[in-house]
């Protein structure tokens, strides 16, 4: 009875050792190892899928982190201090980029869900590029800065998206 025990364990062990060597043998494939690594290992279903899988846990860390993006640049906009319409206006564009962004995401779930790792490309690849839009909206008012604060929310939405690419390249073909 004790040794079936603890053949168990060890399996359950050996099982766990495995999951884990896949998450980082699947994250070694992208641009942003730590990025995945932390990302994935910090959800708890991570352990039990495949490749596309923790491309979908992912696909959900791009939208929660656009979709947080989205919340943040709208409330700044509807409660910023100063009278100054264009930089409202500003933030208004940059929430609804990345709203857009989220959008997009939610839909490469949906393409991923049927293999069509295409257009899961090209959603994922739009996410990451939303960003851009509010960044240029900035660049067209040259008394407007860009806030260091978004500039690191669009460098990580943008490494999130190249973790989903590089995932999508290995199960794709």
């Amino acid at each position: 009875m004790a040794s079936t025990i603890l053949i168990f364990l060890l399996s359950l062990l050996i099982s766990a050792s495995a999951d884990s060597n896949f998450i980082q043998k699947t994250c070694k494939l992208t641009k942003h190892y730590d990025l995945c690594l932390s990302s994935l290992k910090s959800n708890s279903t991570s352990a039990s899928v495949d490749a596309k899988g923790l491309a979908l846990i992912m696909i959900g860390v791009g939208t929660a982190n656009a979709t947080a993006t989205s919340t943040y640049l709208s409330s700044q906009s509807l409660s910023s201090a100063s009278n100054d319409t264009v930089l409202k206006r500003v933030l208004k564009e940059c929430a609804d980029k990345y709203s857009f962004a989220a959008d997009a995401l939610q839909d490469s779930a949906q393409y991923l869900a049927s293999e069509n790792y295409d257009y899961v490309a090209v959603d994922v690849t739009a996410a990451a590029d939303y960003p851009n839009a509010c960044h240029n909206a900035f660049k067209r008012f040259p008394g407007l800065v860009y806030p260091p604060k978004i500039a690191r929310r669009e460098r990580g939405l943008k490494e999130i998206c190249d973790v989903i690419l590089g995932i999508l390249e290995h199960i794709a073909w």
